[in-house]
């Protein structure tokens, strides 16, 4: 790898600045509802104070504040439903050692205590902002509170942002523990992996897609497809598909046209009154919301010695039952396969999250942290994060 990782720093006396993931989903009453992030960045943290950094200055975003401004809502009550404050109470709960929670990011007083937790990034624009002197100038603020930083935030990696792309101009810079392991796994997979080698896609939006497959198509196998999006290549082919969500027709048109021969389509639906019909006979008044028990044996029997799967996207509507049967099925298959010695890779989002309602987290080869930056990642992209982080070490070796 051509950056630094964490221990190629000497991080013994410093003060380490950490950009971790801490975007943890939220209940109304602002309790976490999983603290998989929290947890992911543990090893970090750990490992500098094991080799007794001075201070650990912890940095993360929570939620989308600035969409939420710009909608007109009240800055004062966003700020507190997406407060870092939970997320500091929980990290001090884990590492048995207390985190001092501030009130802000830039512009403040960072007291001796040995970890600290800086409010939400995203509470200030210029964090995101597409002006690259503005972005900077907040990089520098943020960096002038630490000696080394480390980033650990996969799941933001593909953003050009001032904490994640920014700030490596400014100090020695390094990949965490997580964001480290997230490269080594998948970089493999992705660039030279074991064949027979399957994508398994699911979700709403064929675009998001459409460039994994385009990039991976010569090393693939096979393409499996379910979620939301199977309605948009339903539709190209000319079928009625009722009430069900369809984005995305003409590019799964050209999916179609491109990349057939590779491509699996569900065969049967669930209905929206769970029924279930085979995929070319959805009413005009109904919605499909899952794919269908033949489906799920089809899919079962093409996974069939394969040596590695990359999955992406939920196969139904998985936050409600019945229809998260599709996912849930696949899901235990996945976990079956790997046990048999495939190497299984789950991108991150709402595969992730359906995957551990589960309790299945820990079963598979790896569970990206990050949904878009995986994406992104098979896509062929360099992550913005990632960039900078090699040129970083140029700079630094």
């Amino acid at each position: 790898m051509l950056f630094f990782k964490l221990t190629d720093l000497d991080v013994s006396g410093k003060k380490v600045f950490v950009r971790c993931d801490f975007n943890v989903p939220l209940d109304k009453e602002g309790n976490i509802t999983s603290d998989k992030r929290i947890k992911a960045a543990i090893p970090t943290i750990q490992y500098l104070l094991e080799k007794d950094a001075k201070q650990i200055i912890l940095a993360s975003h929570l939620g989308k504040a600035q969409k939420e401004i710009q909608k007109g809502g009240s800055v004062d009550e966003i700020k507190k439903q997406l407060s870092l404050v939970p997320v500091s109470k929980k990290l001090s709960e884990l590492l048995d050692k207390e985190v001092i929670q501030l009130d802000d990011c830039i512009d403040i007083e960072i007291p001796d205590n040995q970890i600290i937790l800086l409010e939400n990034l995203r509470f200030h624009k210029d964090e995101q902002s597409e002006d690259d002197n503005v972005r900077e100038a907040f990089a520098e603020k943020l960096a002038g509170y630490a000696e080394l930083y480390v980033n650990d935030a996969f799941g933001t990696c593909h953003r050009k942002h001032a904490s994640v792309y920014d700030i490596t101009t400014f100090l020695r810079s390094a990949a965490g523990l997580l964001v480290q392991k997230e490269i080594e796994v998948m970089e493999p997979i992705r660039d030279n992996p074991q064949k027979p080698f399957a994508l398994i896609l699911g979700g709403v939006k064929v675009e998001d897609k459409i460039k994994v497959i385009e990039n991976m198509y010569p090393k693939i196998d096979m393409i499996l497809i379910g979620g939301a999006m199977m309605f948009a290549f339903f539709k190209a082919k000319g079928f009625e598909v009722g009430k069900s969500i369809c984005e995305g027709v003409d590019t799964a048109k050209i999916v179609l046209e491109k990349y057939k021969d590779k491509i699996t389509l569900p065969v049967d639906v669930v209905l929206d009154d769970n029924i279930t019909v085979d995929y070319n006979n959805i009413p005009a008044d109904k919605q499909g919301l899952d794919i269908g028990s033949k489906t799920i044996d089809l899919f079962k029997e093409k996974l069939k010695g394969l040596k590695t799967v990359f999955w992406n996207g939920p196969f139904g509507y998985f936050e409600k039952k019945p229809f998260d049967n599709g996912t849930n099925e696949i899901a235990k298959h996945l976990v079956e396969l790997y046990e048999k010695g495939t190497i299984v890779i789950v991108g991150g989002g709402d595969t992730a999250t359906a995957v551990e309602q589960l309790g299945l987290e820990n079963k598979f080869t790896h569970l990206s942290t990050g949904g878009g930056a995986s994406l992104e990642f098979f896509e062929g992209k360099e992550l913005p994060a990632i960039k900078a982080l090699k040129e970083n070490y140029q700079k630094f070796s």
